[in-house]
């Protein structure tokens, strides 16, 4: 069996497809770096899902075992991580969380950060946020962002590729954050820059993640109220290490 063809998220062979990816990237040609070529490219090798997500309203292309990715090599894998083609269980908590209560965005200026496949930004706009921009310091994700809009009839959010975690804080009413707490450091570096955001523009924050060891152990989560919990479908639980529920989290450095 080839790599992709054990890949699922979260799992142990995501991890092992990502290693071998970082392996051959540099070796790898220039032939599919426009857009109009990546967006050809997720074309022929991503599916429309969303069915048996906790959002079944958004329409996502994401990777399936239809998908020819799912069993080739990962060394002909022509980009960056594919993070952007698993809709992870953190975000699918965030966007339902937004679905369900809409007034959270609506005529805010919201900030998906982390954004993969746009789900979250995607939720944003559906809940009538007045200004929308995703930020994925990959460029594929951007492209996958944009296409995830268009299936879903909405104009494209604003695509950000540069790295926002330790810039000076924007004029975000709401910063939103899926499945961003997976490594410490990662975590570490985020805690300090959204401390930052809450205390000079009073930004609102919402986290969602399905209970990551590097997130239930961080300094972070002692700062964090609790909104929303919600059980995690069948095929999600399976492909996620038996975890049962995601949740929706607000930071309250006052706590």
């Amino acid at each position: 069996m080839t790599m992709f063809g054990l890949l699922t998220p979260q799992s142990r062979y995501f991890k092992v497809f990502i290693k071998a990816c970082r392996q051959t990237r540099r070796t790898r040609c220039s032939s599919v770096s426009s857009e109009l070529n990546i967006r050809s490219f997720i074309v022929e090798n991503t599916e429309v899902v969303g069915e048996q997500s906790l959002t079944p309203e958004i329409k996502l292309r994401l990777f399936t075992p239809n998908c020819r990715f799912w069993r080739e090599r990962p060394e002909h894998w022509p980009f960056d991580d594919p993070y952007w083609a698993i809709y992870w269980p953190g975000g699918q908590a965030l966007s339902r969380y937004l679905l369900d209560n809409p007034a959270v965005c609506r005529g805010k200026t919201v900030l998906d950060l982390g954004s993969g496949c746009g789900a979250s930004a995607i939720a944003a706009k559906l809940c009538g946020a007045a200004h929308v921009v995703a930020n994925d310091i990959d460029t594929v994700a951007a492209v996958a962002t944009h296409m995830n809009c268009e299936l879903n009839g909405l104009e494209p959010a604003v695509c950000l590729s540069n790295n926002m975690i330790g810039s000076q804080p924007g004029a975000f009413d709401l910063i939103l954050l899926g499945d961003m707490f997976y490594e410490e450091a990662l975590a570490t570096s985020l805690h300090s820059w959204l401390d930052r955001c809450i205390r000079t523009r009073g930004t609102k924050v919402l986290i969602g993640d399905p209970g990551r060891a590097q997130f239930e152990e961080h300094g972070i989560r002692r700062l964090l109220r609790q909104l929303a919990q919600f059980e995690l479908p069948a095929c999600v639980r399976e492909e996620n290490y038996g975890l049962t529920c995601s949740r929706v989290w607000c930071y309250r450095p006052e706590l």
